[in-house]
């Protein structure tokens, strides 16, 4: 069973001044890495979903087993570990590329490198910060990290494309490893989980199928989770496709790539401002329904116009369809933290995300290749019809009768303290 490390506000903090760090850095790559592979290596569209499905592709071969492995290892050595092989596996970029060396497969092994530091990674975040937040405040905590990414969403691809176009693409990566060595340095001052462990550890098999049958079959968070997974999948073909549409296609120089890519920041900064809101006007089942189908809506203005039209219906789509994301990843991953068992909450936070997250890299493979067919403007349209499974996974479920996710837990005679959203009542 894990131990309560809660030692006051300056634990949170510092946790958190890890994360924007990391975050920062990671936004700058996020511009430095395409545009690497489309300046300095020519990559073709299937290259680039290639590279973009790498950047996830870990949570489908580990993010079953990052559950249980988080609930056994260290929590603040398997932070550090992470931080510290994302440091380096970004670092070997630039030396690859002054040594002559540097290729695509050398990009798609960097970024499978850092897709596996990844899982663990959030996996052990995502469940310490429950042992560091009083109940009552994990709602807005929560909605302060989505903030905050969004934050970093605006100004890291901004001050990535103008790196990009000071330094060039590949020196550029050096920022973001850099965040990963300050975000290790910082996790290493934070307490250590203390852990009372069982004489023998069950099979690694027989926990795994505990969490998943945990969250499969529950009326609440299975619904949540797919409607995730389609979303995520439409993401991953975003994620190849961005880069890919804005220099070949509407021939945007790299400072407004950046610029465009980090507006996305606007729209989940503004969609985890109000989900307290929101969720406590509507509900926060409602909350979802609503959220998923604006994402709808903004998946489809994004590919519209040409010139400079175009530009500006890309930086609107982009906001809308953050916007109802951000509302939707907030509310479900409260209601997650604090409907789930203790002992099952690394296995449950891994298996939503083995599976939502997982269609991350096949969204960014299908795109890559149907791009290469169609054109990243026709494949966008293509995915943004595919968003819609998100609002009719919830719609065909128990969760269109809700108004609050909490109402069928009550309704099941669970413990009125699980109550994942106080602050938006």
């Amino acid at each position: 069973m894990t131990m309560d490390v809660r030692t006051g506000a300056g634990v949170f903090w510092r946790w958190w001044t890890a994360g924007t760090t990391s975050l920062v850095g990671s936004a700058v790559g996020a511009v430095a890495l395409p545009l690497t592979a489309l300046t300095v290596l020519d990559a073709s569209p299937f290259e680039m979903g290639l590279i973009a499905a790498a950047s996830y592709a870990a949570w489908i071969v580990i993010g079953l087993p990052a559950g249980v492995i988080a609930q056994r290892l260290p929590l603040r050595g398997t932070q550090v570990g992470a931080d510290v092989a994302r440091a380096l596996a970004v670092a070997s970029v630039p030396l690859a590329w002054w040594w002559g060396q540097l290729s695509v497969a050398h990009l798609v092994v960097t970024a499978l490198v850092v897709s596996f530091a990844n899982v663990l990674f959030d996996v052990a975040n995502s469940t310490f910060l429950p042992s560091i937040v009083e109940r009552e405040k994990l709602q807005s905590r929560n909605s302060l990290t989505s903030a905050t990414h969004a934050a970093t969403q605006l100004s890291g691809p901004s001050l990535g494309g103008i790196a990009v176009q000071v330094l060039g693409a590949v020196p550029t990566l050096l920022v973001d490893a850099a965040s990963y060595l300050i975000s290790a340095a910082l996790l290493r001052t934070l307490p250590a989980r203390r852990v009372e462990t069982p004489d023998r550890w069950p099979p690694m098999h027989e926990l795994i199928r505990e969490g998943w049958r945990f969250v499969a079959h529950h009326p609440v968070m299975g619904p949540g989770m797919w409607a995730a997974t389609a979303v995520n999948f439409v993401c991953g073909a975003q994620l190849a496709l961005y880069p890919l549409y804005l220099v070949r296609e509407l021939h945007a120089p790299a400072g407004l790539v950046g610029v465009l890519l980090a507006v996305e920041g606007v729209g989940s900064l503004i969609g985890a401002a109000l989900t307290p809101r929101i969720t406590g006007r509507v509900g926060t089942a409602r909350a979802l329904v609503v959220a998923c189908l604006v994402a709808v809506v903004g998946a489809f203005v994004i590919p519209l116009g040409t010139g400079w039209p175009a530009y500006l219906a890309f930086a609107v789509g982009n906001v809308v369809f953050a916007g109802g994301v951000v509302v939707l990843s907030v509310t479900t991953r409260t209601y997650r933290q604090t409907a789930s068992p203790p002992e099952l909450l690394p296995r449950v936070m891994a298996t939503v995300r083995f599976v939502s997250w997982g269609a991350i890299p096949v969204g960014g493979l299908v795109a890559g290749a149907l791009a290469g067919l169609l054109g990243a403007r026709v494949t966008l349209l293509v995915f943004a019809a595919a968003v819609v499974c998100a609002p009719l996974a919830l719609l065909l479920s128990p969760v269109r009768r809700l108004r609050d996710l909490t109402d069928h837990d009550r309704a099941a005679g669970a413990e009125p303290e699980r109550d994942p959203v106080p602050a938006a009542r």
